[in-house]
């Protein structure tokens, strides 16, 4: 996760997150992503089941009824382990979260354990009655996912009309207090429409949104061929940072974060590096507390049946089940090897990534769409658009690339 608006706009500086010695259970969560303990945020994917039909959703979920979901007292029971463990916030998430009754009490008992409770969802289900539930025991934010404006949203997530209900569950978010924010994620069906996603941030009030690179995981793994070209990546983050310093510049602030491409940090320190480099000196510091990629540490998932993953997208790979042993004690348990990788991955990224100079900040990317596209899960993440040049790489490089990773240079291309 990269704070646009936080490193470009100087929204947060260096000493903010050091004011709180940086530790997760202390910080506000706009600074979490700097914490030094990296507690896991964690996703609890409550129920598979969706009312729609998003072509990128990695869980493939179905307006049908799923078995196995963990219980009422089963999802308590992980609630009371999370917040003893540390974790900050549990993330309510499906499917669609709002499909399973108990989504409130569970809310509830999250908040009454001392935890950050948020939902991310499509938004459609939430009614004035709903929205004031939600206030009413706690909830801290609501995500609400449009992937597009208007027609493209209700194309790219399968249901005609969705839009106007994801507006409308947001305004009745808006009228009872509860913190509501936008999550796009960019593909070639719906890039074109990132300025009116910033017009509506403007129109609507909304104060925060999250752009999301596309994860070749689920039904997002047969989109390959319609995530961005390299080029076309950094034109769209090169835009994503300008609207955002227009609302800056104009008065009306925003809080603006691209996810899953930590390419983003280093994209946006080699601009400021050019435009302000005494800036660049403390967007530098706060990439460093931010330390890239964390999943498997600072971000971690349990799934409807209670399996244990590195992140939402890392289905196919399992830790354990909550079923079983506690979170804790399976997040924390390094005798599996690729959970002891994970906590630092650095000495294990292959390719481009293992000799780039910006690997420490950057944490080696995503490694979901790595092994996705070329079956390694340590080598280089294809959709990393920086430049040789930018990452310190050049010709002589290339037969160290090429052996390192076993592939064809080609795929980085």
């Amino acid at each position: 996760m990269i704070g646009i608006s936080k490193l470009y706009c100087g929204t947060v500086e260096p000493s903010d997150a050091l004011r709180y010695g940086r530790k997760s259970k202390a910080m506000p969560s706009h600074l979490l992503q700097f914490s030094k303990d990296k507690k896991p945020v964690v996703v609890w994917n409550m129920g598979r089941r969706c009312n729609l039909r998003c072509a990128h959703c990695y869980s493939a979920s179905k307006d049908i009824d799923y078995s196995g979901e963990l219980s009422t007292k089963e999802g308590k029971a992980l609630i009371d382990d999370l917040a003893q463990f540390g974790a900050p916030v549990i993330l309510f998430s499906g499917g669609e979260p709002l499909m399973r009754p108990d989504l409130v009490e569970l809310a509830e008992h999250a908040t009454s354990q001392g935890m950050r409770a948020v939902i991310s969802t499509n938004g459609t289900l939430i009614t004035p009655e709903k929205a004031r539930e939600l206030k009413e025991v706690g909830l801290s934010y609501v995500g609400v996912s449009l992937d597009g404006v208007g027609e493209t949203n209700d194309r790219f997530r399968g249901v005609k009309g969705a839009f106007d209900m994801a507006l409308q569950g947001i305004k009745n978010c808006q009228e009872q207090g509860i913190k509501v924010g936008l999550r796009f994620t960019i593909n070639k069906r719906n890039y074109q429409d990132i300025p009116g996603i910033f017009e509506l941030l403007e129109t609507e009030n909304i104060p925060r949104v999250c752009f999301y690179h596309l994860v070749y995981a689920g039904r997002g793994s047969k989109l390959v061929e319609e995530d961005l070209t390299h080029e076309e990546t950094r034109q769209v983050v090169d835009q994503i940072i300008d609207l955002t310093a227009d609302l800056h510049q104009r008065g009306l602030p925003k809080e603006v974060l691209t996810v899953d491409n930590h390419a983003d940090g280093v994209y946006l320190y080699l601009r400021v590096l050019q435009e302000d480099p005494e800036r660049a000196r403390n967007v530098m510091s706060l990439l460093e507390m931010n330390e890239g990629n964390s999943s498997g540490r600072g971000i971690g998932c349990v799934s409807w049946d209670g399996a244990v993953h590195a992140d939402q997208f890392w289905r196919h790979t399992s830790f354990g089940n909550v079923r079983e042993r506690p979170f804790s004690e399976i997040w924390t348990d390094l005798s599996n090897p690729l959970m002891e990788k994970l906590k630092s991955k650095v000495p294990h990224l292959k390719g481009r990534c293992a000799l780039c100079k910006w690997k420490n900040i950057c944490g080696g990317n995503f490694r979901v769409r790595a092994e996705a596209v070329t079956g390694d899960l340590w080598a280089a993440d294809p959709a990393c658009y920086l430049t040789d040049a930018e990452i310190g790489l050049n010709e002589t490089d290339d037969a160290d690339i090429a052996a390192a990773d076993g592939t064809s240079l080609s795929c980085f291309e």
